[in-house]
């Protein structure tokens, strides 16, 4: 099946067809319609190889650092809906993220597969690496705090999501607020991993709380808060409360304190970070850190389609955060704090 088989269909002609094809101008509504609904009735499909050849595949390739965060379905629903009015769709790969050569492997397993353009969401290498993979793909990446002249960033501002958190649990009574991080932190101060600790740290100092400072150093992962909650358990005093770099973490860390015999928010309060749709289920009622995903998500694959049209010049888009509150926090029983109840 070939267009000059769909223009017979339609009864227009083979240039109508590529043209709708393309998503180009020039073509009226009607005979687009016209052309899809001939491609439907045909069942043809372009073949990706030949568009390669005249330019474009309508494929993007979106890298990703694993396929568990719920987070992460809340971008891709973004980008998606972004970019499928101009007939793009999302080839999605795992990176790995902590490892750069993984990272490295999928980034050239999609230019190998002559993708548009890259989305990538989280990268743990270093920038001169994303630099070389822009200079050939457009590429918009998501989650650095890094500049560069050669991609575009989506970013949360993450020092501003992990103060309302931090501030919201002091606020609450808490004085010994504890952090689970990521440990790729220590890799740059460009990655949202280091800004968040480095806030945490930064609050409770301001609050004269320096010597209640507890970093458990895992991995933004379910294993990681549940490990790293089991850690700062252990401790004695033990904190009562923990911020979650990220919800997966946080649902790792209200696993741990189930497990010990604790309850929350009675015994530990625990927030995370990324307000991911199941961070509202009634049985889970995460108080989160709010980036907006979905907005996230669409802004990169505008960014990235006006990348593929021919726009040069660099650009940053920073969403604001806000705290959302639910049952995983409360005041800290005053047993807990070393203080007399008020009863």
């Amino acid at each position: 099946m070939t267009i000059t088989d769909v223009a017979r269909h339609a009864q227009v002609s083979t240039t109508a067809v590529s043209k709708v094809l393309r998503n180009a101008g020039g073509v009226s509504e009607a005979m687009r319609a016209k052309v899809r609904a001939a491609i439907d009735d045909l069942g043809y499909r372009p073949h990706n190889a030949a568009r390669a050849m005249r330019g474009r595949t309508f494929t993007i390739g979106v890298l990703l650092p694993h396929i568990r965060n719920p987070f992460f379905a809340d971008i891709i629903d973004g980008l998606t809906d972004e970019i499928s009015a101009s007939g793009y769709q999302a080839i999605m790969v795992q990176s790995g993220g902590r490892d750069p050569a993984a990272e490295r492997r999928a980034s050239d397993a999609l230019v190998d597969r002559q993708v548009d353009g890259v989305f990538w969401v989280a990268p743990a290498c270093a920038r001169a690496q994303l630099e070389q993979l822009a200079d050939d793909t457009p590429l918009v990446v998501l989650g650095r705090h890094d500049r560069s002249s050669r991609y575009d960033c989506v970013l949360d501002d993450d020092e501003v999501g992990a103060e309302l958190a931090v501030e919201h649990l002091i606020g609450l009574g808490h004085r010994r607020v504890a952090h689970i991080t990521d440990s790729l932190r220590s890799r740059s101060t460009a990655l949202l991993q280091t800004i968040r600790a480095a806030t945490y740290e930064r609050v409770m100092t301001e609050h004269g709380l320096a010597e209640h400072i507890a970093v458990a150093s895992t991995s933004y992962t379910e294993e990681g808060g549940y490990e790293g909650t089991r850690e700062l358990l252990s401790r004695d005093p033990r904190p009562t409360a923990i911020f979650a770099g990220s919800d997966q973490a946080a649902f790792g860390a209200l696993a741990a304190v189930h497990e010990a015999g604790l309850t929350v928010p009675g015994d530990i309060s625990v927030a995370g970070y990324d307000n991911a749709r199941v961070t509202g289920l009634a049985h889970i009622a995460l108080t989160s850190v709010d980036q907006d995903g979905a907005l996230m998500g669409r802004t990169a694959g505008r960014l990235l389609l006006e990348r593929i049209g021919g726009r040069t010049a660099a650009v940053r888009f920073s969403v604001t955060p806000t705290l959302v509150t639910r049952r995983s926090t409360a005041p800290p029983d005053p047993r807990l704090e070393g203080r007399t109840p008020d009863w």
